[in-house]
């Protein structure tokens, strides 16, 4: 388990990180979401030990990273949004590399190689140059690294971008396997990503923690309204009207008439649902309903709300 408490991070007169707490679980995969300089990448590496921060504490089982920072990071498998791979090695070789400097040796390094290769799926590169792999294999050769000492955590900076779709979901796969046996957090601005691979999101604002919890969650509670898109036949304007004032939880945004087809796009509170109300009212007025469409509020619109009326600050 990680505690994070009152963590803030200054660099002269700015304040990348201001005084968040969050806490992670054991066997959670949790998406740390925030905007290009929201502060990710400094929380991530003081969490890791990179970083020391200018107040509060990271806590790894009850222990603070500022006077155990060794014997913490010896728990966790960090993954650098730019993954520091020598390319001349070969992967066996760039992987031992690893291994000796947490002084992982013989039979113990062969064993922790033939596991890692495993599981992330090395096994038809391992005498490869790494230089010659693909990005989607550099990206699970930096994991290999990162979880060579079988650390119970692992910490993942934008561990998708520049791939291609079919190697995302690779790494999407392995990342998901992963979480069942270790703490996953895993940074990242591409929403789709996240949503289809944590347990949890955590995002960060200019510093600050804005939104903390599962997808369906955050946009259960954020106050946004969900659209609906509806075709009408046989259906009179100043009935269309007076709809508003019939079933007042409904706005109408636009209107479009085409011959005896009329197009409507209404808007509601996510916490109501009018479409029976709506169905209800279309057979008093004999109209003819030929399509109902609803667009729910999504994350990337919880995200642009939250993020996007600041100025975010250099991370």
């Amino acid at each position: 388990m990680i505690r994070i408490e009152n963590l803030s991070k200054n660099y002269d007169a700015v304040q990348a990180v201001k005084s968040i707490s969050f806490s992670l679980n054991d066997g959670e995969i949790v998406g740390f979401l925030g905007a290009n300089g929201a502060g990710k990448s400094t929380t991530l590496k003081m969490i890791t030990g990179y970083l020391t921060p200018t107040s509060g504490n990271v806590y790894v089982d009850d222990k603070n990273i500022i006077d155990n920072c060794i014997e913490i990071q010896n728990q966790i498998g960090y993954l650098p949004e730019l993954n520091p791979l020598y390319t001349e090695m070969k992967v066996h070789e760039y992987l031992k590399f690893h291994a000796e400097i947490r002084n992982i040796t013989g039979e113990e390094f062969q064993t922790s190689l033939k596991k890692v290769v495993s599981e992330c799926g090395l096994q038809g590169v391992v005498h490869r140059t790494v230089g010659n792999c693909s990005k989607g294999y550099k990206q699970r050769i930096g994991l290999a690294a990162a979880m060579i000492h079988n650390p119970k955590i692992l910490i993942l900076d934008e561990p998708v971008t520049g791939l291609d779709p079919n190697q995302i979901v690779e790494i999407r796969s392995l990342i998901k396997k992963l979480g069942k046996e270790k703490l996953v957090l895993m940074s990242s601005h591409i929403l789709q990503e996240i949503q289809a691979t944590v347990d949890r999101i955590i995002i960060i604002d200019q510093g600050n923690i804005v939104a903390d919890g599962t997808s369906e969650e955050l946009i259960a509670d954020s106050k946004g309204n969900s659209k609906l898109n509806i075709e009408l036949h046989n259906a009179d304007e100043n009935d269309i009207q007076n709809m508003q004032a019939v079933i007042p939880s409904v706005k109408i945004n636009g209107m479009n008439k085409l011959d005896d087809k009329v197009q409507l796009s209404l808007e509601y509170q996510n916490n109501s649902d009018p479409r029976k109300d709506i169905f209800k009212y279309a057979v008093e007025k004999e109209w003819i309903i030929t399509e109902m469409i609803v667009t729910k509020r999504n994350l990337e619109d919880l995200f642009r709300n939250l993020t996007l009326k600041k100025d975010a600050i250099n991370e």
